[in-house]
Order: structure tokens, then C-alpha cells, then sequence
């Protein structure tokens, strides 16, 4: 997860973002702030390996902290499928 310091996570948190309402707005919102990154970074393999890198590491913490959690709870509920 990027812990970044807690005065760098209030610039972040003001932002209001707009409500996504499917997954093609969320792709198309995450596609968005890559693009800025890459205007602003350049485009080279340190930028492409910044995002990719993020993409991945932030897909394995969510899967972590909120998925697996999720999956748990539904094998208690409805039994494991093993």
C-alpha cells in the first residue's frame, strides 16, 4: 500500500473525484491519472515501470485487504467449495 506521509495525504484527500457508476468509468478514471503521470514523468521505460509497478501493487493490496477478506466470509457463510 503507498503510505505516503500524512500531509501528503490531505492534497489527495480534498480532491473530490466523481462518482463512478461502472467499471468502464473506473478503467477510464484509473486511465486518466496514468496519462497525467506520463505527461508529467515523460514518456520512457522509468514512467511505464512507475505505473505498471503501482497498477500491480495496488491491485495485490486491495485483493489483500478487501478481497481475500471478502472470500472468507463467504466460505463461512456458504461452505468452501476443497
Amino acid at each position: 500500500m503507498p503510505y505516503i506521509k500524512q500531509e501528503a495525504r490531505e492534497v489527495f484527500e480534498s480532491v473530490t473525484l466523481p462518482g463512478t457508476t461502472s467499471a468502464g468509468e473506473l478503467n477510464y478514471l484509473v486511465t486518466k491519472i496514468c496519462q497525467d503521470y506520463v505527461t508529467n514523468h515523460g514518456l520512457n521505460y522509468q514512467t511505464l515501470n512507475d505505473i505498471t509497478g503501482a497498477l500491480e501493487n495496488c491491485k495485490i493490496e486491495f485483493y489483500r485487504r478487501l478481497t481475500a477478506p471478502y472470500e472468507d466470509t463467504k466460505i463461512k457463510e456458504n461452505g468452501d467449495v476443497f
